[in-house]
């Protein structure tokens, strides 16, 4: 079980670097790896679990935050009332997206980033991802909203990507352009 003490922190070189390709079909080793991430995602959101292993709550990992420089991400996104949106991916790429961008009013975060970076990220309001599921069949998925900004942020980590390093370092909180605020305050 993961418990949030093997997330590397934003300064560990491993989160710069471009993660390797996950051979098909996956490995037992890579699969176990990818569903404990995908547990730990779905754990953190749980107060008890939080309180008793001193981490923060997410909805998505990428294998580079625990060590492993491997494309492998883990999502587990809230819906409100509706069931949770939960992939575990191998490999995943977007092949298409809208113009149309989104970002969150407060900013996004991030579990191997402690401090607070203020600003918005732009993100796609609509992205199409290729990608390998846990048995290693390929997928399409098409996504929006808060599912396809979380999809977008652990494929940066993917490529040495922070999302600081979007935000506009002249003016962090500017108006983007053609791009539609998901309020999460």
């Amino acid at each position: 079980m993961l418990t949030g003490k093997e997330i590397v922190k934003d300064s560990d070189p491993i989160l710069r670097k471009r993660a390797e390709m996950v051979q098909m079909p996956p490995s037992k080793e890579d699969q176990e790896t990818l569903r404990l991430m995908h547990e730990f995602v779905v754990n953190s959101q749980d107060e008890k679990f939080v309180e008793k292993h001193q981490t923060r709550a997410g909805i998505g990992l990428a294998a580079p935050q625990i060590s492993i420089s491997k494309r492998m991400i883990a999502i587990h996104v809230p819906q409100g009332e509706d069931e949770p949106i939960s992939y575990m991916l191998f490999n995943p790429r977007i092949i298409s997206h809208s113009s149309e961008r989104i970002y969150i009013d407060t900013g996004e975060g991030c579990l191997s980033v402690d401090q607070q970076y203020p600003g918005f990220v732009s993100r796609y309001a609509k992205i199409r991802v290729k990608a390998n599921n846990i048995d290693g069949e390929e997928i399409q998925l098409t996504l929006t909203g808060l599912t396809a900004i979380c999809i977008q942020h652990e494929i940066d980590h993917l490529n040495g990507i922070l999302f600081y390093d979007h935000i506009n370092k002249q003016d962090p909180f500017a108006e983007i352009e053609n791009a539609t605020l998901l309020v999460r305050s």
